[in-house]
């Protein structure tokens, strides 16, 4: 077995130790989170009807959702101001994203059922995943790791700042 050491992970790895409060039966884990716990659990932004997160299990550095406050499982039952927002979300985050990471492409989308892989398949949400050429090499097809080579947290603020910065740009 090969092994690879990256302790600069261990501030993230750690917190998982903290007990985290479980959300109510019949509650994603994306519905409970209040706004004070914003910065712990990595929410960039809130608006109107939905807010952006960073994936806490990325498939790449910068990995964003988006996730509608209303919890359901189908896109037909989301009203079109919200599918309205989550476009206009969705550019704001890939606006920060090239800002910050610079990023060459995404992938975009949303895994709409168990089947498809959704893993949080009663809530809605959509994948904003930054691509960079090359960003697939020997480690995730040889050895089934993925190397992410990003602090989240310095991620967290570079790309809240950003986004603080694109809204106000828009408004002005």
């Amino acid at each position: 077995m090969h092994k690879m050491h990256s302790p600069w992970r261990e501030a993230y790895m750690d917190t998982f130790k903290d007990e985290k409060k479980k959300s109510e039966p019949g509650r994603s884990v994306f519905a409970d989170i209040p706004p004070e716990e914003d910065e712990e659990r990595y929410v960039l932004h809130r608006a109107e009807k939905c807010f952006i997160i960073m994936n806490l299990y990325p498939y790449n550095c910068g990995h964003l959702m988006i996730i509608p406050y209303h919890q359901t499982p189908d896109f037909s039952e989301l009203d079109n101001e919200t599918k309205l927002e989550i476009m206009q979300l969705t550019d704001i985050s890939m606006k920060a994203l090239k800002r910050t990471l610079k990023p060459h492409g995404f992938n975009f989308g949303a895994n709409l059922g168990k089947v498809a892989g959704g893993s949080v398949d009663t809530h809605i949400h959509f994948h904003i995943v930054p691509r960079w050429e090359g960003d697939t090499n020997f480690m995730p097809v040889l050895a089934d790791t993925k190397v992410l080579s990003n602090d989240m947290r310095k991620s967290y603020n570079n790309l809240r700042k950003a986004i603080r910065d694109i809204l106000q740009e828009e408004q002005a």
